[in-house]
């Protein structure tokens, strides 16, 4: 008779794939991969520590959600981004993020406010810095926008956005990857505060008002990259 599998390692092996999955997952929205990218299981699963079939699970899994393709080759990359489809995704994140944001501004609470704050000193202290790390700065950034749109307690919509940046997050590597000047010199700071004073007075419109300006001027600075298709 066949003997069966113990439970225990069952949840084992679900748990090391979930947490592969989510590392690459945040990886992908926060912006640390670049549209086009390669990615092999070898490299990857030295660089998260484990086997290459709980990697191989997560790839198959992003790439069911739109974020990984794999090719004829039965390598794996960060898919392209088009123009037509990056302006497509930005008039729903405009509409989707908007909404969260106003909500969050309705019911943020005072422990969320701090823990923005905590995001928002990370982000301003990279860029004020002479040569500012655009890791640090995509990372903070992207805490900073998911810890406002949290506060809005609304889990369904969260799943949309996370869906959302999925897609869109290689190719805001593209705006804080340009060079130093593009960090220091750039508006996003500024639509941060503006965002966090709208939250901390609790107003919806003006958070809105904040986070569109955010968004579209990101968006318009990597179009006038010329870099997408």
């Amino acid at each position: 008779m066949a003997m069966e599998l113990l439970p225990i390692r069952r949840i084992d092996h679900e748990t090391m794939s979930q947490r592969v999955y989510r590392d690459l997952r945040e990886l992908i929205m926060s912006g640390q991969a670049q549209p086009g990218q390669r990615l092999t299981l070898k490299s990857l699963s030295e660089a998260l520590g484990t086997s290459q079939m709980p990697v191989r699970e997560a790839l198959r899994q992003l790439a069911a959600e739109g974020a990984l393709e794999f090719l004829a080759n039965k390598s794996v990359r960060v898919p392209e981004m088009t123009k037509a489809k990056f302006l497509e995704l930005l008039s729903i994140r405009l509409a989707v993020e908007g909404l969260a944001i106003e909500e969050a501004a309705r019911r943020i609470t005072d422990a969320e406010l701090v823990e923005l704050t905590r995001h928002h000193k990370t982000f301003t202290k990279e860029v004020a810095r002479k040569h500012p790390e655009a890791a640090v700065a995509i990372e903070s950034n992207m805490r900073l926008h998911f810890a406002a749109y949290r506060a809005a307690q609304m889990p369904s919509l969260m799943t949309i956005i996370e869906g959302l940046w999925l897609q869109v997050g290689p190719v805001l590597n593209l705006d804080m990857r340009s060079g130093s000047s593009r960090l220091t010199e750039g508006p996003a700071r500024l639509h941060h505060e503006a965002l966090m004073q709208a939250l901390a007075a609790r107003d919806p419109v003006m958070a809105r008002q904040a986070l569109i300006a955010d968004l579209t001027t990101a968006a318009s600075f990597i179009i006038s990259l010329g870099k997408l298709k």
